[in-house]
């Protein structure tokens, strides 16, 4: 006999429901989470850059010069993406790439584009208060906790890189 979810979309111990409620789907979570977290990113950053150009040149702030591969691993993208998008930004003028001996490319902010995302960073307040605006101030610490341990721990990048399937269980047998 199969099994329904508790409520608040709790899987029982050992057993697969027969049918899970959308609402009570974690990818179909996860994915409006998504796409409330880009629509709010673009309310409060504006349309002059993506949530993940952002995030790229937020770590070439803190790593400056880093290989392109490195910041794939950084950013938790495969290297093709991570490749494209700096190919992008050095096209807006915001990165330059300096093809390393060893074939590799290393990339920095310009003066452009430490402009560009020195007015962009305050903003973040703001995107992070629209984000969380919800939950209380103990919810958005554990939502905070939650999402970490969920993507995987941001030390050790390797696990962080999406898809990770070693962060999925497989499902319960019966």
């Amino acid at each position: 006999m199969s099994a329904v979810l508790e409520p608040g979309g709790a899987m029982p111990a050992g057993q697969i429901p027969a049918e899970i409620a959308l609402r009570d789907q974690p990818g179909h979570l996860i994915r409006r989470a998504h796409q409330i977290a880009v629509s709010a990113f673009h309310d409060s950053l504006g349309r002059q850059v993506t949530p993940v150009q952002y995030a790229v040149m937020r770590i070439l702030q803190d790593k400056p010069g880093i290989d392109q591969v490195t910041l794939a691993r950084e950013a938790a993208l495969d290297t093709s993406t991570a490749a494209d998008i700096a190919a992008r930004l050095d096209a807006k003028g915001w990165i330059e790439r300096e093809l390393l001996a060893r074939g590799q490319r290393s990339l920095q902010l310009t003066t452009r584009g430490r402009e560009v995302l020195d007015s962009l960073v305050p903003s973040t307040a703001r995107f992070q208060c629209q984000l969380l605006s919800r939950l209380d101030a103990i919810e958005q610490a554990e939502f905070m906790r939650l999402l970490r341990k969920f993507v995987g721990d941001p030390v050790v990048p390797e696990r962080a890189r999406a898809p990770d399937r070693s962060l999925i269980r497989p499902p319960l047998r019966r």
